[in-house]
């Protein structure tokens, strides 16, 4: 891997609190992701599960971890499967794990190779009464395609029907939304990066640049601070095309008086980063964008103010709302008639403001999270408002990620990330 070794009790904690929430005399499965073809015998670059990547910190294919604390067997309470590796795989693939190297970067002592699995796996379901499975429980999941899981859970009740079904999501849901320090530390080193990334970009942005230029430069200083690139895929949109939402082609030239919305930032070690910042292709705003951008940064700030233990997901959207709309009121883009007569159910500020304030970030950029109960200290969130404006030709929006704390305001994971209005001219004109 490109990123330094992570602290083995990351992951013993991570196993022990999630084994501590498992129903008595019970036994949970997590498998790694498939290698996906594209077509031939070419593949996408394989990505870890997050979930077992969680639970053990082991980044490699083929890979099954299995909890079962009441086992009789103390050395069957943890286990991890792996693909057995040889000198052909070494030469052709690079090394894999070794049990020794796999003890070292878990901490789990029972290692076996893929192809003993089902013979261990049938003297450990003799053993238990429930078993858990591992499904996609996103509030943001749309998955069409079967995944690796999908089959190993199909496969597993057909051969054991008689076994009770729990499910790992709900526990692994509250556990992974509230982050250890070494977890923290990780996101702040893929922030740090993405710090370094955007530099680099307000030196290399004039008139004429291209979008996927401007994506190119950072994939290199993220590459050059190992890490593996984006951590999700960037937006690039100069112009107009900032008003479309998720906009990826990144492929138009960046024109004189334009503003570009940026949106893009580096994992490390699995853990993202998720940054937005909103540029003047000429290296100064207009009176009238910088109004506009001035304006979001009131609100980005305001809102992170309220990210506070005990803070109502929804609730607090509805507040961030009322702090739109007297911004935009103040922009003259919303007149009080527009306020008395919206509709409830989509209120005016929805016209140019019309995503989420904030999302749970970690392991995934879009982390998880349930959004039903009360925000806790050491879950990191974006906060990211926008303004969008087709018919001035721009769009601006900012975003940082922030760790709640026991007390007061939270804490800037982007803090060291320019953000100011001034301080993006000084930085591109110096």
């Amino acid at each position: 891997m490109k990123y330094h070794p992570i602290d083995s009790t990351l992951f013993i904690k991570n196993r022990k609190n999630f084994m501590a929430q498992m129903r008595p005399n019970s036994l949970a499965v997590f498998n790694s992701n498939d290698i996906y073809p594209i077509s031939a015998d070419s593949t996408i670059p394989f990505e870890q599960h997050r979930d077992i990547f969680y639970l053990s910190g082991v980044d490699q294919e083929e890979s099954i971890l299995v909890l079962f604390p009441d086992c009789p067997k103390e050395k069957h309470r943890e286990i991890l499967f792996l693909k057995e590796t040889n000198e052909h795989i070494a030469i052709w693939e690079g090394e894999k794990l070794t049990k020794e190297a796999a003890f070292k970067t878990s901490g789990i002592k029972t290692v076996y190779w893929l192809q003993d699995m089902e013979k261990v796996l049938f003297e450990l379901m003799t053993q238990c009464d429930t078993v858990y499975i591992n499904t996609n429980e996103h509030y943001r999941a749309s998955v069409e395609t079967e995944t690796r899981e999908d089959r190993f859970t199909k496969w597993l009740k057909d051969k054991y029907p008689a076994h009770s079904v729990a499910k790992s999501n709900p526990i692994l849901q509250r556990l992974r939304s509230v982050k250890d320090q070494i977890e923290i530390d990780l996101i702040q080193q893929a922030c740090d990066i993405t710090n370094k990334g955007f530099r680099r970009v307000l030196n290399f942005v004039n008139p004429g640049v291209w979008e996927y230029e401007i994506e190119a430069e950072f994939m290199h200083e993220f590459l050059i601070n190992r890490s593996k690139g984006f951590a999700y895929t960037p937006i690039i949109g100069s112009g107009n095309n900032a008003n479309v939402l998720h906009y990826i082609e990144n492929n138009q030239q960046c024109k004189a008086g334009e503003l570009i919305l940026i949106d893009a930032g580096a994992e490390y070690a699995n853990y993202a980063s998720d940054m937005t910042r909103t540029i003047p292709v000429s290296g100064r705003f207009s009176k009238r964008q910088k109004e506009v951008y001035n304006a979001v940064n009131r609100v980005k700030n305001a809102a992170t103010k309220m990210l506070i233990p005990g803070t109502d997901w929804a609730e607090y959207h509805v507040e961030v709302g009322k702090i739109m709309t007297s911004e935009l009121l103040g922009l003259h883009l919303l007149d009080k008639a527009d306020v008395q007569n919206e509709d409830p159910d989509w209120p005016a500020y929805k016209k140019y403001f019309m995503h989420g304030t904030s999302h749970h970030m970690g392991l995934d950029t879009h982390d998880y999270g349930i959004l039903t109960e009360p925000m806790q200290a050491n879950m990191v969130f974006t906060v990211e408002p926008g303004i969008y404006i087709p018919d001035e030709g721009f769009g601006i929006r900012i975003e940082d990620d922030v760790v709640i704390q026991e007390k007061g305001e939270p804490f800037n994971l982007m803090r060291n990330i320019p953000i100011e209005a001034d301080e993006i001219e000084a930085l591109m004109n110096k």
